[in-house]
């Protein structure tokens, strides 16, 4: 159990600029909100994929990219809400043994974009235990940006689904936004990985 609470907790900006420097090549898909802002003040790029409204859904979404593309680093940004919505997806995920998919929970025990009111990780839900319990092989909990070095290495590993639920502090920086239009990112998104646009 980490003793990090969210006013003191990681700046959330910083380790997902810091993470995704070291995964250049990767494929990137957002929860909705302030991981998809984060992910987007770090560096737009083709290879990421926005999500806008579709709560819940970035972990399947990212199993399914894992599953057709298993060459490819599969990385996750979401956030405790976005996660909690979709649980059944990290069973899902775990049930299908991915060896290429990491997901990065960044956990401020709240619901971010409606209002702050606390989420179920402020409550008593620990997500990586979570994940551990339904299957999933490499469940982490960081609370120090120190500990991203060990996140870093277990992606590279690539020896199975890894799952960080990293503690963030409550402070919200400025909203950087990513691109809206949802044709353009998944055309864009779709020519990344050499398949033409629908």
């Amino acid at each position: 159990m980490t003793t990090s609470t969210p006013k003191n907790g990681i700046d959330r900006r910083k380790f997902v600029a810091e993470l995704l420097k070291q995964f250049p090549d990767a494929l990137v898909v957002t929860g909705l909100g302030s991981p998809a802002y984060d992910v987007f003040a770090a560096g737009d790029r083709p290879s990421n994929f926005y999500l806008w409204g579709a709560m819940g859904g970035s972990t399947s979404l990212a199993l399914g990219l894992a599953i057709a593309q298993p060459e490819k680093t599969v990385i996750v940004i979401t956030g405790d809400g976005e996660q909690l919505m979709g649980i059944g997806s990290l069973a899902t995920a775990a049930a299908q043994h991915p060896h290429n998919l990491s997901i990065v929970i960044l956990d401020n025990g709240h619901f971010g974009e409606t209002g702050m009111q606390q989420s179920h990780t402020s409550l008593g839900t620990n997500l990586a235990q979570v994940a551990k319990a339904v299957g999933v092989p490499t469940a982490l909990e960081i609370s120090d940006i120190d500990e991203l070095g060990s996140l870093v290495s277990h992606i590279n590993k690539r020896d199975g689904m890894t799952v960080a639920q990293v503690y963030i502090s409550t402070e919200e920086p400025q909203r950087a936004l990513p691109p809206r239009d949802g044709v353009y990112v998944k055309n864009r998104f779709r020519e990344h990985l050499g398949f033409a646009p629908f």
